[in-house]
């Protein structure tokens, strides 16, 4: 049986590449059989998964962190909250309230036992009287998108951005993310919405590149006050900060967040999407802009593309594209979030092995390509390398919307 972590570790990230020391993940569980085809598009997945490969998958994508540094799972932590009844019947009471069930639900589950609350909360209460007719089957909503541990919450240096979340089917996971920093990390949480209540932010668009410079996308689902909020939390709490700004598509849904189109492998790599640095096809006309602040006074420049603006502010890095060089191939790769890598450290990386194309680049970027059924089961050391991509298996996962770094939320780096 796996051991629980239960133990609140210091929160404070500071980079996207610093070595990684403990991470928030949550092993998707029986909520993402809860969909249907008819409800798919509510949940915000453009397919239905196949629970079977999606364990396997995830196996080796927990495993490799599991190798690399300490493990928390959502679930693990929300049960032991749950022992607490102050907490408890918060989470109940403003659950069922957001999912508009009676009082009387609330009450049976406030006598339920820690690991049974926990887990209703997160895969659902069926609606006893569900006559097999009805389109919804469930009271409380399953929380489909939870393994995105990413986007409802993220951490900013030694806070916790609790994410105000574009679409109703995702608005009750920051719930738990809030219990989970208040109660269980005891960290100082912030929030936009808090501040307008249509300000909007999502992890995927947050990216913290060092301590005084974010990158954010601008799109569905982080807007103009969401990353207006960031500029002027911090206009007040420092003399000099920077946030580059990437404006993103609207569609397709594969475009949703920053990290699908670039992420940090290292101090001076990066993965991108060729179009959104060259500004053509679905990136013509979609702005960079920097925004800096300095002495309480924010300004707001134009700038070529975001890795020309992290070279205006003194940034040596150079691109790896994602798919290669054919147009078709990076269309393709980028659907199954072939940019969306996760970084363990400096120059070590963990991201979809299906992106062949992607994976390649990376192997003649200088990253050795490492199988994460090696790693896991003990046939390759990860500490025995400089640089290195860990590989792990994806058909289904991909197929969810989301890639390495949408399935992480970093706590505590270097």
């Amino acid at each position: 049986m796996r051991e629980k972590n239960i133990n609140p570790c210091k929160v404070n990230v500071a980079s996207e590449t610093g070595r990684l020391r403990a991470v928030l993940l949550h092993r998707p569980g029986v909520e993402i059989e809860r969909m249907t085809p008819l409800n798919a598009a509510h949940a915000l997945y453009s397919d239905i998964l196949n629970k079977p490969i999606v364990d396997t998958e995830y196996h080796y994508f927990s495993g490799v962190l599991e190798k690399w540094t300490q493990v928390y799972y959502v679930e693990d932590i929300l049960e032991e909250l749950l022992k607490d009844n102050d907490i408890r019947r918060h989470l109940v009471e403003e659950s069922c309230d957001m999912d508009d069930c009676d009082d009387d639900l609330s009450e049976q589950l406030m006598v339920l036992p820690a690991d049974e609350l926990a887990r209703v909360l997160v895969e659902g209460y069926e609606d006893p009287e569900w006559d097999g007719k009805d389109d919804e089957r469930y009271l409380l909503k399953p929380l489909y998108n939870l393994f995105f541990t990413r986007d409802a919450s993220s951490t900013v240096y030694d806070r916790v951005l609790v994410n105000s979340m574009s679409f109703e089917v995702r608005e009750r996971e920051t719930l738990i993310y809030e219990a989970i920093f208040r109660h269980f990390f005891k960290v100082d949480t912030l929030n936009a919405m808090a501040w307008d209540r249509d300000a909007r932010t999502e992890g995927g668009d947050v990216q913290i590149a060092g301590l005084d410079l974010l990158c954010i996308g601008q799109g569905i689902r982080t807007n103009t006050k969401g990353i207006k909020y960031l500029a002027q939390t911090f206009a007040k709490e420092r003399e000099k900060f920077n946030i580059l700004v990437q404006e993103l598509p609207k569609s397709p849904e594969s475009f949703i967040h920053l990290d699908m189109v670039f992420t940090f492998l290292g101090k001076h790599r990066c993965m991108a999407f060729e179009p959104m640095l060259k500004k053509t096809g679905l990136f013509a006309g979609k702005d960079t802009t920097l925004i800096s602040i300095e002495g309480g006074k924010v300004s707001y420049t134009k700038v070529p593309n975001i890795v020309k603006g992290l070279e205006q502010l003194g940034w040596e890095i150079a691109p790896v594209i994602g798919g290669g060089r054919d147009p078709w191939v990076q269309l393709r790769e980028q659907w199954h979030s072939g940019a969306n890598f996760f970084s363990l450290g400096d120059g070590k990386v963990m991201g979809y092995r299906r992106n062949t194309h992607t994976i390649d680049a990376l192997d003649k970027a200088g990253f050795a390509v490492l199988k994460a059924e090696d790693i896991v089961e003990g046939r390759v050391n990860m500490a025995d390398y400089d640089k290195f991509v860990a590989a792990f298996p994806g058909s289904e996962l991909p197929r969810a919307g989301g890639g390495a770094r949408c399935m992480t939320m970093p706590i505590l780096r270097d």
